[in-house]
């Protein structure tokens, strides 16, 4: 039966649709759209995919079929206190429903291919569209703690495709320090093992002991960040990495961290 086998799957996708519309009473209708929708017409479910891939394929269906889904909305985009919702409307809509099902609902670049019936390379240039639009609204200064000089150009290279910029590339935990004291960083991406024999763990730790910023580990060994200590490993990208997936991370980390920040200081 459909129902059983999208029963669990309904609070994640009512998740997805009101950070897709921005609104819980929109999203929870277009969920009950979906529903009625398989109900209507069975065969709308593909059984060859899992229920889940299944069930978001039919929600975006559904989503598509309204024109007004399928334009950008008008909004300030130099305004500095739009919410979550409001900069996820700034984003063109098909990236931003490639972003949203990997950085919110943590689908593989493979199923979000399946979801949106399109190839997966297809996937990959959207979600770095996504992070193209996501870097003009919060464009930054990124601190690359890597010793392997090869890997710290690929990903200074993986960094300024999408629009930010690289304030310092650390070999050691000193190096990221004293980086860190010239020039605050606005997210640090982080090795764990360093050329010194010296932690990059540890110096993350010490920059988030003076100033609050996203970290992303990125790293051949993320077993040693496994272990329930400071800082918890949000965002860890184990190497070999895909480029793509780092962009993906890179502008997740920035996007949600920057609306997080601001309902902080409005709740101040």
């Amino acid at each position: 039966m459909i129902a059983d086998a999208v029963a669990s799957e309904l609070p994640y996708l009512r998740r997805f649709a009101r950070a897709l519309s921005g609104s819980q009473e929109s999203g929870d209708a277009y969920v009950a759209m979906t529903l009625e929708a398989l109900v209507q017409d069975p065969g709308l479910f593909d059984t060859s995919l899992t229920s889940r891939v299944a069930l978001y394929r039919v929600f975006l269906k559904v989503w598509q079929s309204a024109p007004v889904n399928q334009t950008t909305e008008q909004v300030d985009s130099a305004s500095t206190e739009l919410n979550v919702d409001q900069r996820l409307e700034l984003i063109t809509p098909r990236p931003r429903q490639a972003f949203l099902l990997i950085s919110v609902e943590g689908f593989r670049p493979n199923e979000v291919a399946d979801v949106l019936e399109v190839p997966e390379q297809e996937v990959l240039s959207l979600i770095e569209v996504a992070g193209k639009e996501i870097a003009e609204q919060i464009a930054t200064d990124i601190l690359v703690i890597e010793d392997e000089p090869l890997i710290a150009l690929d990903i200074e290279q993986v960094v300024t495709d999408i629009g930010h910029s690289v304030s310092d590339i650390a070999r050691t935990h000193s190096e990221a320090v004293t980086a860190v004291s010239r020039k605050r960083p606005g997210l640090v991406l982080a090795d764990i093992q360093l050329a010194d024999g010296s932690s990059g763990l540890e110096a993350v730790n010490e920059i988030l002991d003076d100033i609050d910023v996203p970290v992303i580990f990125i790293t051949a060994y993320p077993e040693r960040l496994l272990t329930g200590g400071r800082p918890e490993p949000t965002f860890l990208i184990t190497k070999p990495f895909q480029p793509e997936m780092v962009k993906a991370m890179i502008s997740q980390a920035l996007f949600f961290n920057q609306t997080a920040g601001h309902k902080r200081r409005s709740a101040a």
